[in-house]
């Protein structure tokens, strides 16, 4: 690659396939300030800060970006309204000001404004007491983009929300927090991280520390695609790896400074008219809150919290897990949900923190940063809106490793790629449907996706003007779009496009099975894919889904975990890093 393409693909955040072959070259024969290790939104979030403060960084993860928790969340920035019940106002004020700064500054292309109704069940003390909450909530962390409560009589709350039973509630409350596509979101970062400089690699798995006496110097990798291995030099290691943030310090030689449990959330989806609602909610239960969050032709439902010490890779729902998330809907909802209304089910895992022993532990949503070893520092914790200030944190823990000054964190005010002309892109969504000849409502659904990057996008379709048609069995999408995803956002399998890219695989019955042949064969060309490896793609996919299926029938994690598990790995290379 000439040094002209290689800017050119930098100032375009690419991550396609050419560029994969250029960046590991480049990760063998570099020396960097420091590597991330971990695609998800802290690891990409770190990339990002540590390379818009002038240091030289490379971001390698094991499988795809956002593979793990980040594409697996409830889908908010918000502050959480439940944290000011247990009076942790500083994190719900971090939250909100970073809520408003995607809204606003960072990310509003990928941002968005959603409302939840908060039915009242008690009379005279419940509304008074959840106002004042909910107008701390309207006014910390410098609010002003989302409007503020409305109260409802119950009469209101059932023009409101018509799905609900008339006994559900005596009035409710509604207001505003932010929505986005985490996974899309998470990519977006890490694309912004490769447009400052950083050098971004998936499937690229560590395997091995690099030391020169007691400090960590770098890492040995393995290409989890052609098992080639290459080691990275770097005066500092960041370990954002979330729930496998135990596993990676084992494999350091480092003791720990705290441990990670992984606290399992499931999601169901189900179509947008099972719910008549022009607002989204958000309902009490026994130890937490669930929301019904609103999501284009689908409502998503969730979430459960329950312990998980299975399988990391692939956390897996049991039929306990959905029937826990229908019984609470359905016990406010006039016409009950069931499973033949489910679309879609996915289940990620929280990174909580753990103190030294579960005695003197307090499981939290608050991140700690740790210096491990020199050179070498871990994060963990936290929630997906504060990836940014998480991020800061551990590029800030460095210092003492890298050397030189390391300037202030400045992610505050570097928009993601795709915000700017947003909104100018927005007021001209009828002029750019004419000239591509799509409809209005396809150009927004795009400019909601890719924001500014849509010319990008739409460009690919320049000479090959059938890539504008939608996919056969996911009309909600069109073909270019698999094609960007190859070429331009890293997607190297089949997976990587049906889960995360787009969402197929949750937001259509088929759970992407019935366009895997489709989507395969428009990857194909740009991946220099022959037919038996179209077939395997396929293949490997296909099994996935049934997998999970199955494991969604069953009664208990245990079991849950073993149909999930068998399922093949469409990454053949990885490794257990600490076997």
């Amino acid at each position: 690659m000439s040094r002209d393409e290689s800017e050119t693909a930098r100032l375009e955040g690419r991550l396609g396939p050419t560029d994969r072959a250029e960046n590991w070259r480049r990760l063998g024969s570099e020396e960097f300030d420091v590597v991330v290790i971990g695609g998800g939104v802290t690891g990409a979030g770190a990339a990002l800060d540590a390379a818009t403060r002038g240091l030289r960084v490379a971001l390698v993860e094991a499988r795809d970006l956002a593979a793990g928790t980040s594409s697996r969340s409830s889908k908010l920035f918000h502050g959480g309204l439940r944290y000011l019940e247990q009076l942790e106002f500083s994190l719900v004020r971090e939250a909100l000001h970073e809520r408003e700064l995607m809204l606003t500054r960072l990310a509003p292309h990928l941002v968005k404004p959603v409302s939840f109704l908060y039915p009242l069940t008690h009379r005279v003390w419940e509304r008074p007491y959840t106002a004042a909450g909910l107008l701390l909530y309207d006014t910390m962390g410098g609010s002003r983009s989302v409007p503020g409560q409305r109260h409802l009589t119950r009469a209101g709350v059932q023009r409101m929300v018509p799905a609900l039973k008339r006994n559900a509630s005596v009035g409710g409350i509604r207001y505003y927090d932010a929505l986005a596509d985490d996974a899309r979101h998470t990519m977006t970062v890490a694309r912004t991280a490769v447009r400052y400089g950083a050098v971004v690699r998936t499937s690229t798995q560590v395997v091995g520390f690099l030391r020169e006496a007691d400090r960590v110097a770098g890492v040995r990798l393995r290409d989890a695609e052609s098992g080639d291995e290459t080691e990275v030099r770097a005066q500092a290691v960041i370990n954002a790896t979330g729930v496998w943030t135990d596993e990676l310090q084992r494999l350091s030689g480092s003791r720990g400074r705290f441990r990670v449990r992984a606290s399992k959330g499931v999601h169901i989806v189900v179509p947008r008219d099972r719910i008549v609602s022009e607002s989204g909610l958000i309902l009490r239960t026994e130890k937490s809150v669930l929301f019904v969050i609103p999501w284009g032709n689908h409502w998503i439902l969730g979430t459960t919290d329950t312990d998980w010490y299975l399988d990391l890779a692939h956390p897996a729902a049991t039929k306990g897990d959905i029937d826990y998330i229908l019984d609470h809907v359905n016990s406010v909802l006039a016409t009950p949900l069931t499973n033949d209304d489910i679309e879609g089910v996915y289940a990620g895992l929280r990174p909580l923190l753990a103190g030294e022993s579960d005695e003197s532990s307090k499981l939290s949503r608050e991140h700690a940063v740790a210096r491990v070893a020199p050179g070498l520092v871990a994060i963990a914790g936290g929630k997906y809106t504060t990836y940014r200030v998480m991020a800061a944190d551990a590029v800030d823990a460095i210092a003492g490793d890298v050397s030189g000054r390391i300037a202030s964190s400045i992610t505050d005010k570097v928009p993601l790629l795709g915000a700017d002309g947003y909104h100018a892109l927005v007021n001209q969504a009828d002029q750019l449907a004419s000239r591509h000849g799509l409809h209005p409502y396809r150009v927004r659904h795009l400019l909601d996706r890719y924001g500014s990057l849509i010319h990008d996008v739409l460009g690919v379709a320049d000479e090959h003007s059938d890539l504008l048609k939608p996919l056969h069995e996911a009309p909600n999408y069109l073909q270019v779009e698999v094609v960007y995803a190859v070429i331009r956002e890293g997607a190297l399998h089949l997976e990587d496009v049906l889960t995360r890219r787009t969402r197929i695989s949750i937001e259509y019955p088929h759970r992407g099975v019935g366009c895997a042949e489709e989507v395969a064969r428009l990857m194909a060309d740009h991946l220099g894919w022959d037919e038996q490896r179209i077939a395997r793609e396929i293949e490997v996919y296909t099994a996935r889904v049934e997998a999970e299926r199955d494991a969604q029938t069953q009664p208990d994690d245990e079991a849950a975990d073993a149909k999930r598990s068998a399922a093949p790995e469409v990454r053949e290379d990885l490794t257990d890093p600490v076997s």
